[in-house]
This record gives C-alpha cells, sequence and structure tokens, in this order.
C-alpha cells in the first residue's frame, strides 16, 4: 500500500496494492500489521455502508471526545467527492478542508482521523460508500456543521439545486457556531 500525505497533516490517502488479471482484481483492503508498520496505530471497531444517489450529500458528520472517531472510507460502487474538515483547535489548518475523489475504480481510501468532521456527495448514479470507525456510534456526542456553510466554501462537485440533503443534515450549525472539544 502506499501512503499519500495531504496538505492537512494526519489526514491520509491510502492506496491500496490491486492485482489484476483477466479474471478481475483482488487487493488487500485493511491490514492492521500493515497500518501499524506505516505508523499508522488505529484499531477498528465497527465497519458501515451507506448506498444513495446523484447529488446526495451527507454531513459534515463527527463525534465529540471521548467518542471522537477516526474513519478509513472508501467506495465499493461509484463515485463520490470525500471531505474533512480540520476541527483540531490547535491546528494550523484549523477549519481546512480537504477533499479527494474515491471511486469503484481509484480504490483509493482516505483516512479520517480523530478531530475531523467528514462528509461526502455522490457525484455518480449510485454510490456505495463504506468506512470503518474506531469508535462506536453514540447519539448523544453526535455533532454536525452546516455542508454550506459559507465559511467553509465546500466546492461539493454538484450544483446545489440537485444536492439531496437530509432534513437532519439541514439543521447543523455553522462552523462559527459548532461544538468542539478537539
Amino acid at each position: 500500500m502506499e501512503i499519500i500525505k495531504t496538505p492537512i497533516e494526519d489526514l491520509l490517502i491510502i492506496k491500496p496494492r490491486i492485482f489484476e488479471d483477466a479474471r478481475g482484481y483482488f487487493c488487500e483492503s485493511y491490514s492492521e500489521k500493515s497500518f501499524s508498520e506505516a505508523g499508522i496505530d488505529i484499531h477498528f471497531c465497527q465497519d458501515n455502508q451507506s448506498k444513495s444517489g446523484y447529488g446526495v450529500v451527507r454531513g459534515l458528520h463527527y463525534q465529540l471526545n471521548p467518542v471522537s472517531q477516526s474513519k478509513l472510507v472508501s467506495v465499493i460502487v461509484g463515485s463520490v467527492w470525500d471531505v474533512a474538515v480540520d476541527l483540531r483547535k490547535n491546528s494550523p489548518t484549523f477549519g481546512q478542508w480537504y477533499g479527494v475523489e474515491l471511486t469503484a475504480e481509484n480504490h483509493l481510501q482516505f483516512l479520517v482521523p480523530q478531530g475531523f468532521a467528514h462528509g461526502f456527495s455522490v457525484l455518480s448514479e449510485t454510490a456505495v460508500f463504506s468506512y470503518k470507525c474506531d469508535n462506536f456510534y453514540s447519539p448523544t456526542l453526535e455533532r454536525g456543521i452546516a455542508f454550506d456553510d459559507p465559511q467553509l466554501n465546500i466546492d461539493w462537485k454538484i450544483p446545489s439545486e440537485k444536492a439531496l440533503i437530509s432534513e437532519k443534515d439541514k439543521k447543523h450549525p455553522s462552523f462559527a457556531q459548532a461544538e468542539m472539544n478537539f
């Protein structure tokens, strides 16, 4: 696997080795040993999947400490624009975001550590999105930030009139008003 650093410290893109032949392909999508050898010491405990159609925007989501979550995300079917926002108050990139296109074809994974808000938009007709988490879901400590906050100015790569947002995500506060404890 190849580790690709982003402009935001600790936010990483993982490129697994793909073995292709006439039958299809094989890849090792996760190995705790390989991650550990690369200096990534995260122990995942929960796997999630979502299926969405074109224009769906999910996020920006995070959990407060002490159950903040690191996520290793990837796409099994389709294509998404995946975004992470740095919520670590002492970070030189606090309030900055980074995005990467994850597709079933490029097999890229995005490692979003604790202290980041996370979201994605669906660029293909359908997408099946997978994520590993290092803490269990906690509804009482779940928080969010408005996906369309003008301070963040995130380009979701879809026309705003085509965006499909859940009622819950429409109610998230702005970045400036969001509760954070990182």
